[in-house]
């Protein structure tokens, strides 16, 4: 008898002990978890900075930007009520607008290049066709120092790709009149991160700023190749 409650002690002892190596067991195959987890939290973090640290930072000085038209042509820029403050829409004074070359007002790489709402039927063959929505084929460039340029409207799917460096004056496009457009025209802005400001050409302001009432001005393109 006693003999059994000696081995029966015994055994209690034996499988009382079995439960508690199994939890320190648990316990440790939690630990690579957890340092997952904190891995995990870690990589988050540096990624929200990596996103929101260079949006918090105050732009750049203003890029030195010309006219996206030829050399020593003469435009008409012009803004509308309703057409947004800083908007500015290009009309060339002489011959004939369709497929006139737009230009790049500055260097930068090419970070849109396609089609902004829906291109519409109006080309050089039928003028008075269906608009369609937003701004058509467009392109947009960025400058750097959160400054940016859009170019809307175009006739043609852009000449440049996203990704693609361009130089002040390349060719990027050709002008014309997708999406919502009534007639061939330049519809250009220029962005300081997320705000639209009041263009400058040349190191000028070029006088559109608020869409409160129509404007009418002419400038002269000094958007010309360097001189070497």
């Amino acid at each position: 008898m006693l003999v059994a409650l000696s081995a029966s002690a015994m055994l209690g002892r034996v499988t009382t002990g079995s439960p508690s190596r199994a939890r320190s067991h648990r316990r440790i195959r939690r630990r690579p978890l957890l340092v997952l987890l904190a891995l995990v939290a870690a990589t988050a973090v540096v990624g929200v900075a990596v996103v929101v640290v260079p949006l918090l930072r105050p732009a750049g000085p203003r890029p030195l930007f010309q006219m996206p038209v030829a050399c020593g042509e003469t435009w008409q820029l012009s803004t509308y009520p309703g057409h947004d403050d800083f908007d500015v829409d290009l009309f060339p004074i002489q011959g004939e607008a369709w497929g006139r070359p737009v230009l790049a007002s500055f260097g930068g790489t090419v970070t849109v290049a396609g089609i902004n709402g829906s291109l519409g039927g109006r080309t050089p063959e039928n003028p008075e066709g269906p608009r369609g929505r937003g701004g058509g084929y467009w392109v947009k460039i960025d400058h750097g120092g959160k400054w940016e340029t859009q170019y809307l409207h175009l006739l043609e799917p852009p000449m440049v790709k996203v990704g693609q460096r361009v130089e002040q004056g390349d060719q990027i496009g050709k002008l014309g009149s997708t999406g919502d457009s009534g007639a061939p025209h330049l519809h250009y802005e220029q962005r300081r991160g997320w705000d639209k400001v009041e263009t400058h050409f040349g190191g000028t302001p070029s006088g559109i700023t608020t869409d409160e009432r129509e404007q009418i001005l002419r400038r002269v393109s000094d958007n010309c190749p360097a001189v070497s």
